[in-house]
């Protein structure tokens, strides 16, 4: 706990230099708001400045033929506060929305460009609480709740100096009371911040959740778990309830306290101010024009107790945001690496080892070469490493120990992007976007004309399925693609890594959710696409990688076999096993589905999942 405690420190140092950072690219907007906000202010003090007149002159001195003059002065103020208030709103308003979105883009392009890990140990949904929400906190720098501290702290300035020149003893009795208030409310935000930033963070874990909740909605109403997932969301809902009603408390506490402090002001200002006008040291219009500039000056107190309150979150935003954008991009590290114009597409792995948790080996020892334009499967139980290899290839992940070479080049030594330009993708899950099919298969080459994709989607057999839905291409697929049936959400992504052109494919199960009819289909487009590539593949029926230049047998992480289909049947080793297991069990799917000729159905389904 401690350990986590120390993790979740605030920095609000790191803070504060983001905070002044988006105030000067928004200076020129805020010098301006800045000048209106003191005019608007300025105008405002007409109507207390008013009140000596009004009982010096016109009352006591029965000069009534001031009141038009005065209540002339008073109108053209308030009809100068009014424009200068709505312009001010519009300016600051604007700059501090252009903030919010341009805060939003930066840590949406840092978040993209983190390593796969990070979104290995982070909910979706605490990343988008991040961008959106965390981001809100600005306007109450570059807009109005900034605007509100400078007009206040303008206008209290500006009343303690009438104060003073009306009644400095008084003024002086009035400011003590003042700043017993001030170290209260210092006080009680060094309090609140803590709790408005673990509301960010109970805020993105409730948020996470429930995407979670949401995108596995078919899971949930398949195993009945309504009522589990509806008892999770209340958890969390309640627990930013507990943390919303605290800060409400104490927000509710400071405004009363204010309140006592406005009352305790009133209380000496009475007092004193009374006995002065009583002793003839003070005229009527002098305590009428001290009364009214004591409530301008309490306003800017009670201002600043709430615009306070916004700016603690707001920086407490800043610092969840700043947390991320201090982490590594692949792209800052890609800078100090040679670049790889181009890609022959040799893979060659010495002695790799890989773990996920520390000193759990998920790899142990992995050689291997796959030479420019051959094809390499991997077959192996499930968890024995065969994807953590095609991650490894893919550069998701990075050895423990070991080296993985590209061209004879060390892979962590030249640029990522650059690398990962020339990969195909198709993973075992297809994930597509909410939008058209053609918009999916164009995703991975933009610039693609619409003939080619149909040439494309021949070749991945998606083309005949897209063109008989009515739209077509344009055919929208759902969040997912929910709308298509696996083996369409397969066949699509196939096209789309075609449609890639690349140097080095990669295939983790790309036929996985094909029937036997459609993955005959589709198997001779994919071997004319994998000539000339270097292509991995993990494949559960083997008699669909037959054909691979190599095969690697592997099971708890190392490599137990390895060479062609005819060579490992002929070493009558693990492989052959596999094989003759698989085939047996096709083979008596057509006697009695479900079960081997042993009636092992778990053997026989592990076997179907190789």
């Amino acid at each position: 706990m401690a350990e986590e405690k120390k993790k979740k420190k605030v920095d609000y140092k790191s803070a504060w230099a983001e905070a002044r950072r988006i105030i000067w690219n928004a200076r020129w907007r805020l010098l301006i708001g800045s000048i209106l906000l003191l005019i608007s202010r300025l105008a405002g003090m007409v109507l207390p400045a008013s009140t000596k007149y009004i009982g010096d002159e016109v009352f006591t001195k029965q000069n009534y033929g001031l009141i038009k003059w005065i209540a002339l002065a008073i109108g053209i103020s308030t009809l100068v506060q009014g424009a200068t208030s709505f312009v001010l709103s519009q300016i600051l308003g604007v700059a501090a929305q252009r903030a919010i979105t341009e805060m939003r883009k930066r840590v949406q392009a840092h978040i993209e460009r983190l390593p796969i890990s990070y979104f290995d140990s982070t909910q979706s949904g605490q990343l988008i609480s991040r961008i959106m929400n965390d981001a809100e906190g600005i306007r109450n720098l570059v807009g109005t709740g900034l605007g509100q501290i400078i007009g206040s702290v303008v206008t209290a300035v500006i009343a303690i100096g009438v104060l003073l020149y009306l009644n400095w003893q008084l003024t002086i009795a009035t400011i003590i009371v003042l700043l017993i208030f001030g170290g209260a409310l210092f006080y009680a935000f060094k309090v609140l911040r803590p709790v408005f930033r673990e509301r960010g963070e109970i805020t993105a874990l409730v948020t996470g959740r429930l995407g979670e909740s949401l995108g596995g909605i078919r899971i949930v109403k398949a195993y009945t778990a309504e009522k589990r997932e509806e008892l999770s969301f209340a958890r969390g809902a309640h627990k930013l309830f507990r943390n919303v009603a605290k800060t409400v408390t104490g927000v509710s506490a400071i405004s009363s306290f204010s309140s006592v402090v406005i009352g305790a002001v009133a209380v000496v200002m009475i007092v004193i101010g009374g006995n002065a006008v009583q002793g003839g040291t003070m005229t009527l219009g002098d305590f009428l024009m001290y009364i009214s500039f004591t409530f301008l000056l309490a306003m800017p107190v009670i201002e600043l107790t709430s615009i306070g309150t916004q700016i603690t979150e707001a920086l407490a935003g800043l610092d969840r945001i700043r947390e991320v954008m201090s982490m590594t991009t692949e792209d800052e590290k890609d800078r100090d690496l040679e670049p790889l114009p181009t890609v022959n597409g040799t893979i060659e792995f010495e002695n790799v080892e890989f773990e996920y948790d520390k000193d759990v080996p998920v790899l142990k020892g992995i050689s291997f070469n796959s030479r420019a334009g051959t094809t390499t499967a991997l077959v192996g139980s499930s968890g024995s490493g065969k994807s953590t290899i095609l991650s490894l290839v893919l550069n998701f992940i990075k050895p423990t120990s070991g080296t993985i070479k590209i061209d004879g080049k060390e892979l962590r030594s030249v640029r990522l992007r650059d690398y990962r330009r020339r990969l195909g993708v198709v993973l075992q899950d297809n994930f597509l976007f909410d939008g058209t099919i053609l918009d999916n298969i164009r995703f991975a080459n933009p610039e693609a004309s619409f003939e080619t994709i149909k040439e494309i989607c021949a070749i991945a057999n998606a083309d005949e399925f897209i063109e008989k839905f009515p739209n077509g291409y344009d055919t929208v697929v759902g969040e997912r693609g929910v709308k298509l049936s696996g083996g369409q959400r397969q066949r699509i992504a196939i096209a789309r890594a075609l449609l890639a052109d690349p140097r080095i494919l990669i295939l983790d199960e790309a036929t996985s959710s094909l029937d036997s009819e459609s993955e005959a289909l589709i198997q001779e487009g994919l071997n004319r696409l994998r000539r000339g590539r270097t292509t991995f593949v993990i494949a559960h029926r083997l008699s669909t990688i037959r054909s691979a230049d190599q095969i690697l047998v592997v099971e708890a992480g190392e490599i137990l076999e390895r060479g062609t289909h005819d060579e490992l049947i002929a070493q009558d080793g693990r492989y052959k096993q596999l094989y003759d297991k698989q085939y047996r069990f096709e083979q008596n799917l057509f006697v009695n589905p479900g079960e081997d000729f042993t009636g092992n159905k778990s053997e026989t389904f592990a076997a179907s999942k190789l």
